[in-house]
């Protein structure tokens, strides 16, 4: 994740959910392929430590996601920040 916002350390979580395009598609990829390989191969043994890690992954990918589809109508208007 190389765009301007992610590297700058000065801006917080909140400046940077819903600016950053790449990391957007990189989480979309992301869960494209998380979910269907956790649902396939992982789903019977619900218990297992490799089932626990990929869903408990693949959540985070969805839970992040979907903060910045939530958030990027905002950001649309916002004036980006200079580097």
């Amino acid at each position: 994740m190389s765009c301007r916002f992610c590297q700058d350390a000065s801006l917080s979580i909140r400046a940077k959910l819903g600016r950053c395009k790449r990391c957007m598609i990189q989480l979309a990829v992301m869960n494209i392929l998380l979910w269907p390989i956790w649902l396939l191969w992982f789903s019977d043994t619900p218990k297992s430590i490799e089932s626990i890690t990929l869903l408990f992954a693949a959540g985070a990918c969805a839970l992040l996601l979907s903060l910045h589809l939530i958030l990027m109508p905002f950001r649309k208007g916002a004036p980006e920040t200079k580097q």
